[in-house]
């Protein structure tokens, strides 16, 4: 697809020197299976780019074709300096404004601009925000079986490697629970043998958090993804059924539609609140910080726009008492990751930052990759990001359409009704 051309757009007052963006395109690759999004920005500069995180892996071909069609064009002939006024300039630029698709684009863009920004002050990113305000980023990993006994060993192994925070989650019949195994035909006799029972749900959880306790010890940090599956209600039984557990958090309890009751929620459990993956503006974002809905805020920071709009929430943040918690499993590129440590590492708001481990092939594709050293993840001390993409690497991990909506459309319960995924 070739973008639509669009007459070269200068900002209302004079640059201080020639420097130019001369193009803007995606690269969507997917070297672990997941599709991941990256936009690249070029400048009038030979050699002197910027690489930025733009992945929503449910919808890559529409914000491959935002940043391609709609979004490179508007920013071709200005300087890569003005982060600020070309992010709302983009924002505003499509009249309905938010959402993941045009937000995840816009995210790419301005995560560029901030790695040029950075390599043309020849400093890293998290300078440029202010510097550091700890070390590094301490991080969880997730501990996932079929069965209870899987999911305890997996973590023990977690633990065992170094880290001191783990998340569990275990399997269950039918369809399974939120990032564990199922069995196949688990509710025999119902209209969706594959489903899945909420008050199954409820009874399971705790009891595995009990296993946890007694087996893990009182010192490991717990968390469980609920994955937006409960009522209000539902949330805060399972909450108080889970407070002699001491979960370090409970992770989106209730749907995103329903975060105008998140408030009682968050009031009524004995646990901190991590929620906000789902969000797809800094509207909603800053309400459920400044409305008590949230304890940690888990961003999907390509979500909301990128480094920039994320700076103003992490302030709202420190200001509400709020924690971060940023969302980056494998549907984060490494770019993205980046992003996240350097607001980690920035701001007093962080608590925790919830981490994957790239295999090989990711490595190879993005040079820079940032590893965990001993559940800590270092910020990249070279300019920018300190992160290349191998473009001829890329291109031999082509992404596969429609993964997670086949996956979605089977997530039921056993009478067969719609479950969110």
């Amino acid at each position: 697809m070739t973008a639509l051309p669009m007459p070269e757009t200068q900002a209302p007052w004079p640059a201080r020197d020639a420097l130019r963006i001369t193009g803007v395109r995606p690269i969507v690759t997917a070297p672990e299976g997941v599709p991941l999004v990256v936009v690249r920005v070029d400048t009038s500069d030979p050699g002197l780019y910027g690489l930025g995180c733009a992945t929503f892996t449910q919808r890559f071909h529409a914000v491959a074709a935002a940043v391609e069609q709609h979004v490179g064009p508007m920013l071709v002939g200005r300087h890569p300096a003005d982060i600020e006024d070309i992010t709302r300039m983009v924002h505003y630029s499509s009249y309905w404004r938010g959402g993941p698709v045009l937000n995840s684009a816009l995210s790419g863009v301005d995560q560029a601009l901030w790695d040029i920004a950075g390599k043309r002050a020849g400093m890293p990113v998290y300078e440029l925000l202010g510097g550091r305000v700890r070390a590094a980023a301490d991080t969880y990993l997730h501990a996932g079986g079929a069965t209870v006994e899987e999911t305890l060993d997996h973590a023990r192994a977690l633990l065992e490697a170094g880290y001191r925070h783990v998340r569990l989650q275990s399997g269950a019949p039918g369809i399974g629970h939120y990032g564990s195994p199922g069995s196949r035909g688990g509710y025999p006799g119902s209209p969706y043998p594959d489903g899945w029972d909420v008050q199954r749900y409820l009874r399971d959880v705790p009891a595995l958090f009990e296993r946890a306790r007694s087996e893990l010890g009182p010192e490991p940090g717990l968390m469980h993804d609920v994955h937006s599956r409960l009522t209000p209600k539902q949330a805060i039984v399972l909450a108080r059924a889970l407070e002699p557990y001491r979960l370090f958090f409970l992770e989106d309890p209730i749907a995103p539609e329903h975060y105008d009751r998140l408030p009682e929620v968050c009031a009524a459990a004995p646990m901190p609140i991590a929620a906000g993956e789902q969000i797809g503006s800094v509207a909603d974002a800053a309400r459920l910080v400044r409305d008590g809905g949230v304890d940690l805020l888990r961003l999907h920071v390509s979500a909301v726009g990128g480094l920039t709009p994320a700076r103003k929430l992490v302030a709202l943040c420190e200001l509400q008492g709020v924690g971060t918690a940023w969302h980056a499993p494998a549907d984060v590129s490494p770019i993205g990751a980046a992003a996240n440590v350097a607001l980690d590492v920035t701001s007093a708001a962080f608590q925790i930052q919830e981490g994957h481990v790239y295999g090989d092939a990711v490595h190879e594709v993005f040079p820079g990759t940032i590893s965990p050293r001993n559940a800590y993840l270092y910020p990249n001390q070279a300019p920018g990001w300190g992160i290349d993409l191998d473009e001829t690497l890329a291109a031999k991990y082509p992404p596969r359409t429609h993964l997670h909506e086949r996956w979605a459309a089977g997530v039921r319960r056993p009478d067969g009704g719609i479950e969110a995924p």
